[in-house]
């Protein structure tokens, strides 16, 4: 009967020793990413920013792709400019005067209009694309660009685009 009592007290220490590294190691975890998500405002879809990558490291991957490659990624970076109509997209600085264009699953969600020069992590899927002239003169004007400036596209555009289903923007 002892040994049974022995043996159950060795396996409830070494279930609490379980338990206390695992909280220990989302501790740290939480730590690494240094992101207090009570700071931010969530538009889409709930979730945890792991993994997330700088801006310099996104255009890093990015510039890594071919067209027709996905990557599931979350990144972390400012909101250069929102779509002025809906919300509906938003331009992602990536450094070295590039963005990544964010479009949202689904039309399901859109960003408050005013999030310009924000804080924003995304979480969805990147990728290359091709924007043809007349889909850029449609965000130009989304953007409310001048029509001598709409005029001036003239040629499709590969882009660096990507599609979020959550986004987290700091408050």
């Amino acid at each position: 009967m002892k040994k049974l009592q022995s043996f159950f007290w060795i396996i409830a220490m070494l279930f609490a020793l379980g338990v206390q590294a695992q909280t220990t190691t989302k501790k740290q975890n939480s730590q690494k990413t240094g992101i207090n998500i009570a700071d931010y405002a969530l538009f889409g879809e709930k979730f945890t920013p792991k993994n997330v990558l700088s801006e310099k490291a996104m255009l890093k991957k990015y510039k890594s792709l071919k067209k027709g490659d996905t990557v599931t990624v979350s990144f972390k970076s400012v909101i250069k400019e929102v779509c002025k109509k809906k919300g509906c997209w938003m331009n992602m600085d990536l450094s070295s005067n590039q963005n990544s264009f964010v479009r949202f699953k689904d039309y399901g969600f859109f960003v408050p209009l005013n999030a310009d020069g924000s804080e924003a992590i995304v979480n969805g899927k990147a990728y290359i694309d091709v924007v043809s002239v007349e889909e850029q003169r449609h965000y130009a004007k989304d953007a409310k660009k001048s029509q001598a400036e709409i005029n001036k596209i003239t040629k499709p555009k590969i882009t660096y685009a990507f599609q979020a289903t959550g986004v987290l923007i700091k408050k």
